[in-house]
Parts: structure tokens; sequence; C-alpha cells
């Protein structure tokens, strides 16, 4: 299956995405002859080849009928729509990158930020704003395919969830100023259109990072990320690290299309890459080239076939010599409880002779940060080591077993379609236990001769 690498190192717009798309080979002209369905008018699109930091890329706008020279400041940097070559939050790093901040006003292009109200158009954005609703029923009654209108209408909810905790209201109320434009719209739809045309490939991306300062949006001055960006990518448990740029780097839409299209997080695995495109940005960034990377490629597989999962984790270790016993025992539950994927303390010998524990925490790649401070906050350790690993595990189903007393659930483990480990959860037994009046152990033994009874079935 192929596969679409975004290597988001400065952050992610909406035309950034699409100008590395057309980069990768997006037919220019079947992208405009899909958004036709769209039934919007007074505006047609752009493309150019253009260089950033001598990177050669593609540069897509939405040039809009009716717009007008007019700039104003978006914080650090100055916005100039010029006439019909709109070009995206011009003086801005990702096209408009902040402008498209201001929460759902979000066109990556100049009027991406918009953080003011004044933004868009001449200020005069209000007058291209719909709700939530409204843009769910234009693109619905389109005549777009079904998986483009369902990821469109996905991509614009995530934006309007977060919108509506941040002001108080029901994501159908959400007013979208920039983002409910003419040019938002066909950023979003012209994404999932895009991704259509080059078959659907799997989308994955390199690990977030955004910069730092302050942007100007339409409520106030607000500290990078945007409130939009961080509640979007908090709501589907993106982690985000801040770099040293000063600038802002993803934008809501960026933040929304991340997290409704991408797989999984992390860096390049077994990639090779047959097509590489960049989608430039505006702005001159202080501290990496202002493009975004995209990857086509195929993830290469290794010799063996065998159908096991696999995954990477996060093993964080800590010697303790001086900790209270009550303390670890205590610590053994509170992660667990938090989400740990397992906790378990080793006995060892420390420096001097001492004897010890060594306590791990595994836990996921993104969680890390949060059991580390746990564990500096919550034992006596001065410092935490840290490595990732891949854990490679097998295909896990759950059914259940009968006895005269009731079900218990077993857990399968198979590999290549042959179950190799069967186990009855321990929460049933003990449910049924208490609720049977029977002792623990003859629960497992009545299990256990349902397992025998299931493999005997050739599960």
């Amino acid at each position: 299956m192929k596969t679409l690498y975004l290597d988001i190192f400065s952050g992610i717009s909406g035309d950034m995405f699409i100008g590395a798309l057309l980069d990768l080979g997006l037919d220019f002209h079947a992208l405009e002859h899909e958004l036709e369905k769209l039934q919007l008018h007074s505006y047609h699109l752009h493309e150019k080849r253009g260089q950033k930091s001598s990177i050669a890329g593609t540069k897509f706008d939405v040039h809009l009928a009716h717009e007008h020279n007019h700039e104003h400041s978006h914080g650090e940097a100055t916005h100039k729509h010029p006439h019909s070559h709109h070009e995206k939050a011009q003086a801005h790093g990702h096209q408009a990158h902040e402008e498209d901040h201001h929460h759902h006003h979000d066109n990556e292009h100049e009027h991406e930020h918009e953080h003011h109200d004044e933004h868009a158009h001449g200020g005069h954005e209000h007058e291209h704003g719909r709700t939530f609703s409204e843009i769910k029923e234009l693109i619905s009654k389109s005549a777009l395919s079904s998986w483009v209108k369902q990821k469109s209408i996905a991509i614009f909810q995530r934006i309007a969830v977060a919108e509506g905790a941040i002001h108080g209201l029901p994501p159908e109320q959400v007013h979208f100023h920039e983002v409910g434009a003419v040019d938002s719209i066909v950023d979003i739809v012209g994404a999932c259109i895009g991704l259509e045309l080059m078959g659907k490939p799997r989308v994955l991306s390199a690990l977030v990072v955004e910069g730092t300062g302050f942007i100007q949006c339409a409520h106030g001055r607000f500290p990078i990320p945007a409130p939009a960006t961080l509640a979007i990518l908090g709501n589907r448990g993106i982690s985000i690290s801040q770099t040293e740029e000063p600038h802002e780097l993803v934008t809501p839409t960026g933040a929304a299309l991340l997290a409704e299209l991408v797989e999984d997080f992390g860096p390049m695995r077994g990639l090779v890459a047959e097509k590489i495109g960049f989608g430039l940005g505006t702005r001159d960034n202080k501290t990496r080239p202002n493009v975004l990377r995209a990857v086509l490629g195929t993830v290469s597989s290794r010799p063996a076939t065998h159908d096991w999962q696999s995954d990477t984790i996060s093993v964080l270790e800590a010697n303790l010599d001086d900790i209270n016993p009550e303390i670890l025992g205590y610590f053994v539950e509170k992660a667990l409880a938090a989400g740990a994927l397992d906790v378990f303390h080793t006995p060892v010998q420390m420096k001097k002779n001492r004897p010890g524990v060594l306590l791990t925490v595994l836990c996921a790649d993104s969680d890390s940060d949060r059991f580390t401070e746990m564990l500096l906050r919550e034992t006596s350790t001065f410092g935490v080591r840290r490595h990732s690993t891949e854990r490679r595990k097998l295909q896990r189903e759950f059914t259940t077993v009968k006895t005269q007393y009731g079900e218990i659930t077993v857990k399968l483990g198979k590999l290549d379609g042959k179950v190799l480990q069967a186990a009855p959860e321990y929460e049933s037994c003990k449910k049924l236990s208490e609720s049977a009046n029977i002792p623990l152990k003859d629960v497992y033994k009545l299990a256990a001769t349902g397992i025998n009874h299931l493999q005997g079935l050739a599960i």
C-alpha cells in the first residue's frame, strides 16, 4: 500500500499540504474540476513553482475575485493580501499560517490566521462566515464522492468541537470566520480530494513541532500554540513540542488535517521514498525552511511475514535504594491506574553494595513525559532513564466460555491464525467468584475446562 509521510519539521497548513501534493504529481486540473462540484463561485486556483531557502517546491493559492489589496499586522508578521493574488498569509510563515490561526479562521492562506476580525478580506470576513451546520450542508449536497464528503466534514467538525469548547458553544453553532470563507473550504475539501485522486495512500507524519511567541487573534493576543490548534491536537491525543522558531508553525486547519488523516506519528521507519514533494509557505522563517516535505513511497516489508502486531513503547527506569516499600507499592498502583502498560520492580545491588530495586514503567511513547514526571514526584529518584523499544504482540481477541455459574471472558493470542495463548481475564473470574460465592481457584478451573473445549473446536 502506498504511504504518504508528512515531514512537518516546519509545521503544516492547508495550502502547504495541497502544495506538497501538487509537487508530488497531483493533477491540478483534476483538482479544479472536482472542486467545482461544491458550486462555490468567485474564486480561482493558482499554483506556481518557487523556492524557499533554495528548496524548490509548489505554492498553492486560492484567489478570490473580490479581494482588494490590504494589510494588517499579525503578531510579528504583516499580511498583505495582494489583489487577486492572495498569497496566503503573506509575510506569514506558512502561508498564512498565522492567519489560519485565528481559531477556525484558518484559511491557511493569508487568511488563515487572520487572527483579527478585520483580517479577512479587508475586514469583511463576517461576510464570508458560515456556521458548521451550513458548511456541512454545502459539502453534503455536493456531487463529491462519499469519502471526500465524510473526511471533509470530519475535519471541519474537529475544528468546530475545539472552537465550541473554547467559546462555550455546541459544535453546530460555531461560526467559522476565515475557515468558513471560500478559500478555507477549498483548502480542506481540496486536501481530501487530492488524497483521493492519489489513491488514498496511508498517511503517516513526523512528530508535531510548533513555534513560540504570540499571535493576534480575533479575541485577543494568545501564546503559540493557538487555542484551537492545541485543542484539536489534544482531542486526538497528539503530542506537541515547541521549538525555537518565533512564529506559528501549525495552523488550526493543519492541526485538523493531521488529527483526521494521520494514522501514526513518529520518525520514518522502513520508508522507501519514490517521490518527494515540497509545499511552500510564504514567510521566511528564522530557523528552518518554510516548507512542508511530503514523501510518497512504500514501507519495506521484512522477510518474515508473520501477522503479529508491533508498536513502539517507552521504557522508563530508576534505581532506588532509599524508598519506603509502602510508597513503592502506592506508586505501582497509581501508575497502572494512570494508564501505564506495566509497572514492576526488580531487586538489584547498587553502588557501595547497597540493596535496592529497579523500578520500571512501560508506557506509550506519547505518555513518557507524564510518567517521567510521576516518577520524579512520587519516588525518591533523582533521575529517570528512558529509551524506546519495539514491541511485537500476538493478535488479540476476546471470547467467552460458559459454565454452570455464568460466562467467563477469555483472552486469545493468535499468530498467523493459530491460537498460541488463551487466558481467562482476572476481573471476569473475580466477578463470577463473588456472584456465585465460589472460590476463585475453582472459577479458574472452570475457565480452563472451557478453554480446552474451545481449543478442541479449533478456535
